[in-house]
This record gives C-alpha cells, structure tokens and sequence, in this order.
C-alpha cells in the first residue's frame, strides 16, 4: 500500500528534475513530478502535517500554501535516509516530504493531488 501523489497544473504533471526516488518508479527515472510513498511513513506524516489527514493535507492544496508546514516538516523528521526505501524511519519519511518541498517551491501555483 502506498500514497500516489503529484504536483499538477491543469491535470498535467509538471516538469522536474529527472528522479528515481519512490516506492515504485519509472525504470530510468522521471521527470513528471508524481511520487509514490510507501504507507510506511504515513504515522509521521499524522505527527509532522497533520493529525487528521496525514500526508493527505496535501491534497487539493497549492504548493505555495504548503511550504512552510512542509518546511517545519522536513526540519522536525531531518532527510537522512536508510539504506532499507521501507524501513520506517524519521528520515526516510522527511526524505520524501523534501522532495514534495522542492517541488513546490519550483511551481507555487500547482496543485497537489494524489491517490
């Protein structure tokens, strides 16, 4: 089980940096901006950006109202990940919150939308 989110304008993803990050991806890497997170992670998201939805906050919202709890997010769980992608760890969690975070602060105006 997994979070299937992306950063998205007018229902199209928007370009980022070519990527290899997620519980599943594109052999390669892609540069579409849609992640995939393993479920793993989910209780730190409830603790970190919110206790009622989780990772799921996200969605629906503009980037740009979402960096700055993104922002204390990633600075309260750190980016240090484990060796092991499902391990269920702070850091691997704010691993892949940071990359929503770049994303983000690259197209304020998207929108993210997931699952």
């Amino acid at each position: 089980m997994s979070y299937d989110l992306g950063l998205y304008i007018n229902s199209e993803p928007v370009e980022v940096s070519l990527f290899k990050e997620g519980g599943t991806y594109v052999l390669g890497g892609s540069d579409r901006a849609e992640l995939n997170v393993t479920y793993n992670y989910g209780h730190w998201y409830y603790k970190c950006l919110s206790p009622r939805k989780g990772l799921r906050w996200l969605y629906g919202k503009k980037a740009k109202d979402c960096i700055k709890r993104l922002e204390k997010a990633v600075k309260a769980l750190g980016t240090k990940r484990n060796n092991d992608y499902w391990k269920d760890t702070k850091g691997n969690a704010g691993y892949a919150l940071n990359i929503l975070l770049k994303w983000a602060k690259q197209y304020p105006n998207a929108v993210f939308s997931g699952d």
